[in-house]
């Protein structure tokens, strides 16, 4: 064995992981600067040229309400000027070519409710915003928990656990929330800190237990059946499912935080999936 050999090829090798890490950071960080760019130029400044320059032509809508194209957003864009409304993000994460942000928009009547609670994911292609989904909910006021819907932890870190986290929360997705094996949920929430955003659930496991009682002596079914997006970055892990809530098709777009492997933050955006849009997208 040459051990200056193998040396220097380690040195090789760890010089190119840490300039291979550098860049994706650095594409991340470019992703999340373009879409805070554009809902910049969408909602603060309703800039046609701008929004134009960030959207792709053939921009993939899946908001219900919101016809496809850059050209729709382009055109409704005098109306949300009129509307007054106010955009805050709260959160921003990011994998691959997808971006998410967590939102209130405040005077939102032009996507149904005064003020709304919102996740946002954007595609990017190419140097532009080429496809975005989002869930929408009006904001409560009060809650069981005594949090907000958007309060709570925002700093991302433990980025080197992203994969592991993403492959958790995948995980609990499938046991918990699908049902394949619900017996397992201590196995991915923490039992000593479970920090509940949902209005209507109390934190802890006994918060979540409380909450499925109540729907279930109310004869409200619910059940996740299909999770077409997850996007995980360091601590936080967003997922997007498909599913049904009171025997509706619903759109359950949640956002996880974890810490020492488990699970210790929730926040969550629900809402039906009508069965007309102005697209033929779909939700998803």
């Amino acid at each position: 064995m040459n051990i200056k050999t193998v040396a220097a090829s380690l040195l090789a090798l760890s010089t190119f992981s840490a300039v291979a890490y550098a860049s994706d950071a650095n594409q991340l960080d470019a992703n999340k600067q373009l879409v805070t760019e554009a809902i910049n130029a969408m909602f603060v400044d309703f800039d046609p040229v701008a929004t134009g320059n960030l959207l792709a032509e053939d921009y993939i809508q899946h908001n219900p309400a919101v016809p496809t194209g850059a050209a729709a957003i382009i055109g409704f864009l005098p109306a949300l000027k009129d509307s007054g409304i106010k955009p805050t993000t709260y959160r921003i994460l990011a994998e691959g070519d997808l971006v998410v942000t967590h939102n209130v928009y405040e005077n939102a009547q032009a996507f149904g409710g005064e003020t709304l609670v919102a996740f946002d994911v954007f595609r990017i292609e190419d140097g532009k915003v080429a496809e975005h989904w989002d869930n929408l909910q009006p904001f409560a006021t009060e809650t069981v928990s005594g949090h907000s819907m958007v309060d709570g932890a925002t700093k991302i870190e433990d980025l080197d656990k992203s994969a592991d986290n993403k492959a958790l929360v995948e995980a609990f997705i499938n046991d918990v929330l699908k049902g394949e094996a619900p017996e397992k949920i201590t196995d991915y929430l923490s039992t000593e800190t479970y920090i509940q955003h949902n209005a209507r659930v109390g934190d802890g496991l006994s918060g979540l237990a409380d909450a499925l009682k109540a729907m279930q002596a109310a004869g409200i079914s619910m059940a996740y059946t299909e999770t077409p997006l997850v996007v995980a970055e360091g601590n936080f892990v967003f997922a997007a499912s498909r599913g049904i809530q009171a025997d509706k098709p619903t759109a359950f777009f949640d956002l996880f935080r974890l810490s020492n492997d488990k699970i210790v933050e929730h926040w969550d955006v629900v809402a039906d999936i009508p069965a007309d849009m102005a697209h033929d997208n779909g939700k998803f």
